[in-house]
């Protein structure tokens, strides 16, 4: 068995290996949490302009039904759903035949009726002629007065007769005034220009006064329909000091927020609030128009009307920034040795989803976290700040 030995040099190597783990365990342990380096900034005052956004429906203008004057089988419709058309275009045509008959009819009675009144009138010129005749033979005692008359009988026979010919006449030209206004009805006319909305009824359907055939949008301008609260209105008229009306004069332009997120490009106007709080809701009704001259925006649509505010001399800071405890706002000041603190603030009503006006908590000159807040950073906790 061979045996080896450790020389004087071998040692102290063995031992510096056996000490080095020992070390750098009690270095780690040493180091503690690293501060976390957080994003800050420094607040101030400036001119603020937010845009509050109230959820609104869409409506044409004018959406006005369109419904048959007559019943029959709709024959064809000349439009599609969605289709824009112009005031007195045709939309439908409702079965013709039976109307068209009844024209034919009505003007074959007014024929009938004027030749009875020709012949009638004939009959009281005759009568008239007799008449006269016989009074110039009366006046030279030819006949006697009972002759003269019968003749005057005869007369006043013929002209009742020509008056109920002529009534005849009127009645046959109302039947057939009707008759052609019946006609008419068959072809359905566009009384405004808009969009054509959803089409129910089909080629061969049986229709009635009571049918819709269709809504016609009149969408060259759009009403935006939404509601405002108690609080809405005191802010829009100092507290009470200015009217409705005063109030929606000096508004700014509103901008219309589309379903998809983005911004409708032309401005619009609030152009009545109402005067009345509904005691359900607890909200107003509130009409802003936009211009759509290209039918863009269609009836039925939502959005969000956003109207501006402008506060002067304001601060202002993102949302991110704050977090909330009972309703109430905070945010995280740092001070002296970048310890954070966290602060109550108080912000204005509107805001814009993204940033809040602070009225209280906060001064010029303040150094507030941007970044974490609500997730790692805590109260009384040192950070690096980052700008």
């Amino acid at each position: 068995m061979r045996i080896r030995t450790l020389n004087a040099l071998t040692l102290p190597i063995l031992a510096a290996s056996l000490l080095l783990p020992s070390c750098k365990g009690k270095d780690s342990q040493q180091q503690g949490p690293q501060i976390p380096e957080l994003a800050v900034i420094t607040v101030g005052e400036e001119d603020t302009q937010l845009e509050t956004g109230f959820p609104a429906t869409l409506h044409g203008e004018n959406d006005v039904e369109i419904r048959p004057q007559i019943s029959g089988f709709l024959t064809k419709v000349h439009v599609q759903e969605g289709q824009h058309v112009s005031k007195g275009q045709v939309l439908f045509t409702i079965d013709q035949v039976s109307l068209k008959a009844a024209v034919d009819a009505a003007e074959a009675a007014v024929q009938s009726a004027q030749a009875q009144v020709n012949v009638a009138q004939a009959n009281v010129n005759t009568a008239q002629t007799n008449a006269n005749n016989n009074k110039l033979l009366l006046d030279k005692n030819i006949i006697s007065a009972s002759a003269y008359q019968t003749s005057v009988d005869a007369l006043n026979a013929a002209k009742a007769q020509l008056n109920a010919s002529k009534a005849g006449l009127g009645q046959a030209n109302a039947q057939l005034i009707t008759a052609k206004k019946n006609l008419s009805y068959s072809t359905v006319t566009a009384p405004v220009s808009g969009v054509v909305g959803v089409i129910d009824n089909k080629e061969g359907s049986l229709v009635s006064p009571q049918s819709l055939l269709t809504i016609l949008s009149n969408n060259s301008d759009i009403e935006a329909y939404f509601s405002l609260n108690e609080k809405d209105l005191l802010s829009m008229t100092d507290d009470g000091k200015r009217s409705i009306k005063e109030a929606i004069a000096q508004m700014p332009a509103v901008t219309l927020l589309l379903a998809n997120g983005e911004r409708y490009s032309r401005p619009g106007k609030v152009v009545s609030i109402s005067g009345v709080i509904d005691p359900v809701t607890g909200s107003a009704s509130a009409k802003a128009l936009f211009p759509n001259p290209d039918g863009m925006i269609r009836s039925g649509a939502t959005g969000q009307v956003l109207i501006p505010s402008l506060r002067t001399n304001s601060i202002l800071i993102p949302q991110s920034a704050t977090y909330e405890v009972q309703d109430m706002k905070f945010c995280y000041v740092v001070g002296d040795s970048s310890k954070v603190h966290s602060t109550p603030i108080t912000i204005a009503e509107e805001n814009d989803g993204k940033n809040y006006i602070v009225t209280g908590g906060l001064k010029p000159g303040d150094v507030i976290v941007t970044e974490g807040v609500g997730v790692t950073v805590k109260d009384e906790m040192v950070i690096k700040p980052k700008k």
